[in-house]
């Protein structure tokens, strides 16, 4: 294992792209800390150590800028709106029909729709600073009353300094989104997928040594034994598909015979990724939202009934009625994501264009029924794994007393592992080019 590290970096050309990737790093955690124009810097930290109110949406788009929302730095917005407009993108291909006809035209398709998604990525970086910087002036960021210094964020709060703001956390997206292209073009992995894991891993130190700090030693072990079993697990269900085997008839083509392969098509068990976990917790903030409008007392001086619910069990997530709608969401996303991705009329009739069949199973419509019940059937575990490990840090939040940005479960876990596992195969693949022998083995 040693000397297979030790091999990636006496290869110049592997080299040079690993540290590429490292500076674009480097620089997008430094963008992380500096603060916008005209935001009073100590008491933003002065808030940041005093409140808990990074629950729900909030939390996550926390956790996916690293920490920077909170912060109000140039890169508080993170990479939020490019997964947001990334989603948005892949969604409409369902709706608008020229949007499929250019996924299917491509690399000349394909650039278009990522055209389209910087486009869109920037106008919700627009709209989701506005949000922000009107959030923060108003002094409801971190969901504290009575706290002198979280009421003014600001240093400035005239309608020029809020321009400025705005225009600063825009241009913070564009240039991450600029960040991501180069590492993807320049550098080892996927950039956008190497910032998200970035900006989480910077998390976890933090997470932990508040799990030190407030439970002790003896909870902190046993919340790293925990960590490793569920990152083990993890990686194995990440790494577990369906191979439905797939052989192609022999054809001649003039004097040239061509087919008579044997190949396979792989359908993981967690198809959908991290997005339902995305969905689920973006809908969940919509009820605690419409409930903020609404605290003002009545005309008995009671807040209505209804807003007190809310309260209740919808913004607490150590409640059992928010664990069980969330965890119910994420299965339903995970099989509504996994029908708008996957099509197996399309896969079928692919196959059958080019003189392939699955044994047993006749080309066309049997083919498709054949590959919708395999995959109705793989959904199912890995909407139940989604929704487990999803509802980790909210089971940590009721028992250890961490926060929900618990780094050992929920859209963290499965980010690093993912990105973590898909960068080592690049460097293998690399290697393999270069050396015959990889990383893995």
């Amino acid at each position: 294992m040693f000397s297979a590290i030790a091999r990636v970096f006496r290869t110049p050309d592997l080299r040079r792209k690993i540290g590429f990737t490292l500076a674009i790093i480097a620089l997008y955690r430094l963008g992380a800390h500096v603060p916008a124009p005209f935001v009073d810097f100590p008491n933003v930290q002065s808030c940041l150590d005093q409140s808990a109110g990074t629950d729900g949406l909030l939390g996550l788009v926390n956790l996916f800028s690293g920490g920077a929302l909170l912060q109000l730095s140039i890169f508080a917005l993170g990479v939020m709106p490019y997964i947001t407009a990334t989603i948005i993108v892949q969604l409409l291909r369902v709706v608008i029909p020229h949007f499929e006809t250019l996924y299917k035209e491509g690399q000349a398709g394909q650039a278009r729709l990522t055209q389209y998604t910087r486009y869109l990525t920037i106008a919700l970086a627009l709209l989701q600073s506005t949000t922000l910087v009107t959030v923060a002036r108003s002094g409801q960021l971190f969901g504290t009353t009575g706290i002198p210094e979280c009421e003014q964020l600001l240093t400035n709060d005239v309608w020029w300094a809020q321009l400025l703001m705005i225009i600063t956390m825009t241009a913070g997206t564009g240039l991450i989104m600029w960040f991501a292209e180069l590492v993807t073009e320049r550098g080892i992995g996927n950039g956008m997928s190497l910032l998200i894991f970035t900006s989480i891993a910077a998390t976890f130190p933090a997470a932990m040594g508040a799990i030190w700090a407030s439970r002790g030693f003896e909870v902190f072990l046993l919340v790293l034994a925990v960590g490793i079993v569920v990152v083990a697990l993890v990686v194995f269900v990440e790494q577990s598909q369906r191979r439905i085997p797939v052989q192609y008839a022999k054809r001649m083509v003039g004097r040239r015979t061509y087919g008579g392969t044997n190949t396979y098509i792989p359908i993981k068990v967690n198809m959908a990724g991290v997005v339902p976990v995305i969905f689920a917790s973006s809908l969940l903030y919509i009820p605690a939202l419409i409930a903020q409008f609404n605290t003002q007392p009545n005309a008995d001086n009671e807040i209505p009934g209804w807003v007190q619910w809310i309260q209740t069990y919808f913004t607490n997530g150590d409640s059992p009625i928010y664990m069980l709608v969330y965890f119910l969401l994420i299965v339903g996303f995970t099989y509504f994501y996994v029908a708008i991705t996957f099509n197996p009329v399309e896969v079928a009739d692919n196959m059958k264009k080019y003189g392939g069949f699955i044994p047993g199973i006749r080309a066309g419509r049997p083919t498709a029924e054949y590959l919708d019940y395999v995959l109705t059937r793989i959904t199912l575990p890995g909407s139940l794994y989604l929704g487990l490990i999803a509802l980790i840090p909210l089971i940590a939040l009721a028992t250890v007393g961490a926060n929900q940005n618990f780094p050992f479960g929920g859209a963290s876990i499965l980010i690093i592992v993912g990105v973590g596992l898909e960068t080592v195969k690049q460097i293998d693949a690399q290697l393999q080019q270069r050396h015959y022998e990889g990383l893995l083995r």
